[in-house]
């Protein structure tokens, strides 16, 4: 999923270098959403192993 939310930064990195703002905006868009995903499932998975363990 990190790796989803990089590729799409990159796309709005480019597209907004190349003057497609609505692409870049989308575009960013989809990538905070997945970065923030990313780190809810993150957060959850690492409380999960720690209270598995015990």
């Amino acid at each position: 999923m990190l790796y989803w939310a990089l590729v799409f930064f990159v796309i709005a990195l480019v597209a907004g270098a190349l003057g497609f703002g609505g692409i870049a905006s989308a575009s960013s868009g989809i990538a905070q959403i997945l970065f923030f995903l990313f780190l809810v499932l993150f957060a959850a998975s690492l409380i999960l192993g720690l209270v598995r363990r015990r």
